[in-house]
């Protein structure tokens, strides 16, 4: 436990420099994707390329930059060493279907997509189709996207703006999930490898080689072991919590500390979002009353985390939408913001 407040602010992350994967989550309507471009550009300041993924189905990274972003890592404006991408995971399914066996171990070095449509295999079709009856294969798209990153070490920092709490605690435990998925597979393959082949050949099936298959399965599964061990290293990767200050919200986050400290996941910074400041003779009963409610849950989120780093962020009278925009705001996660004399 820290010996008194610690200084509230991110600066933290910014001088982890052994820090790799950043996710910034929390309740919907919260201003996540705000924060996590805000700290992109702050990332971008001190890291020599940096990353920003949205995971989440409902994109607004391309609303917040007001610039069209796709699945394809692209340069924000104004940078030259932030890029930003938007995973759509019913896109990736689909391509999946429409290509068939157009893609290549090359192009897909977690080996996750070629896996199930490659045409080297007899059992592909099989395959394919049990691929998309597994519930969370959304999740699984969006974790594959991850894997190609880790093989690449073009990007010192990547940050993730990430789904409502549920949706990103899923895709958290993904890593975990699909293991053992994958071990069980593995498994069924040393048994049962010599009777499909058998089978394959009486079916006329030509050019089966589930050798190949089973041979990228663990292929994926040392590169999700390496991406999960990555994620449960708090010197590579932490987890930014953002609220605002009203009951339901501190709830989930309290819930999702919990969640991530069961997955081994690093986080001790908190962004407490639109909070009101009264100005002094303020006659506006509503923002007298709000800010008395939010300073109750600011003062309850004092004593529970005491030893993270609490950002408070004003509630504005614009929203935050272009690169100077957001530059502007982001430097409030680095300078505390002090509201005019109340």
């Amino acid at each position: 436990m820290a010996d008194g407040p610690l200084p509230p602010t991110i600066q933290n992350i910014l001088d982890q420099e052994s820090l790799r994967w950043i996710f910034v989550g929390g309740k919907g309507g919260v201003g996540k994707t705000t924060n996590s471009c805000s700290l992109a550009v702050q990332l971008a300041a001190v890291r020599e390329k940096v990353l920003l993924i949205s995971t989440d189905p409902a994109h607004n990274l391309s609303d917040a930059f007001c610039q069209k972003f796709t699945k394809v890592p692209m340069l924000v404006n104004g940078f030259d060493n932030l890029y930003a991408m938007e995973i759509d995971p019913n896109s990736s399914m689909q391509e999946m279907m429409d290509n068939g066996g157009d893609y290549s171990y090359a192009a897909d070095p977690s080996g996750f997509e070629t896996m199930f449509v490659s045409d080297d295999s007899g059992m592909a079709s099989g395959l394919q189709e049990l691929a998309f009856a597994i519930p969370g294969v959304d999740e699984a798209m969006g974790f594959a996207e991850v894997m190609k990153l880790v093989k690449s070490l073009d990007y010192s920092a990547v940050v993730f703006d990430t789904a409502p709490t549920g949706h990103t605690l899923r895709f958290l435990s993904f890593p975990q999930v699909l293991d053992k998925a994958l071990g069980k597979l593995s498994d069924l393959g040393g048994r049962f490898g010599p009777m499909i082949s058998q089978m394959s050949s009486l079916m006329g099936v030509a050019g089966a080689n589930q050798e190949d298959m089973f041979q990228k399965l663990n292929s994926m599964r040392a590169v999700i072991q390496e991406v999960n061990q990555q994620f449960q290293d708090p010197d590579k990767t932490t987890f930014v919590c953002v609220c605002i200050s009203e009951f339901l919200s501190l709830y989930e986050t309290e819930r999702m500390i919990q969640d991530l400290a069961g997955f081994n996941i690093d986080t001790h910074n908190i962004i407490v979002n639109q909070l009101i400041y009264p100005k002094a003779g303020s006659n506006c009963e509503q923002c007298l009353v709000r800010a008395k409610m939010q300073a109750k849950y600011l003062n309850q989120i004092s004593d529970l985390y005491e030893d993270f780093h609490v950002v408070k962020l004003p509630l504005l009278t614009q929203e935050v939408r272009g690169v100077e925009a957001i530059k502007k705001f982001s430097t409030m996660l680095v300078q505390p913001y002090v509201p005019a004399k109340q």
